[in-house]
């Protein structure tokens, strides 16, 4: 079982910056890839960005690319989303979530573990 708590949502204005944490605790972190997914009001779920469990590759929604930056550390069992130019649009529930059976997935049905999200907010 692996437990995930995001922090760093909130209010900012468009054009503005904002970065994310998750913290894993439970299991190796390591061992998942890890994404973030988000949910506009109204809006199904969907997905962010994504890093494989060492770093190695990452994978973006076309939505946030150039703007948004996944990262992790190991050793803090942490992932982040360094989201800038932030926009109107990019309002919404954020969530990460970790993958065990690292596949690098765009696809909620393949995560297994979710955190309880946290509110971003962009005001015009």
């Amino acid at each position: 079982q692996v437990q995930l708590v995001e922090s760093g949502g909130g209010l900012v204005q468009a054009g503005g910056s904002l970065r994310l944490s998750c913290v894993a605790s439970g299991r190796t972190f390591s061992n998942y890839h890890m994404a973030w997914f988000r949910q506009a009001p109204g809006k199904e779920r969907e997905f962010v960005a994504v890093m494989s469990s060492i770093g190695v590759r990452t994978s973006y929604a076309d939505s946030v690319k150039g703007r948004f930056t996944i990262s992790r550390d190991n050793a803090k069992n942490t992932v982040y989303l360094q989201m800038n130019s932030l926009k109107v649009e990019d309002t919404a529930v954020y969530y990460c979530a970790a993958d065990r059976d690292r596949r690098n997935s765009e696809l909620e049905s393949e995560y297994d573990y979710w955190g309880q999200g946290t509110q971003v907010t962009i005001s015009s």
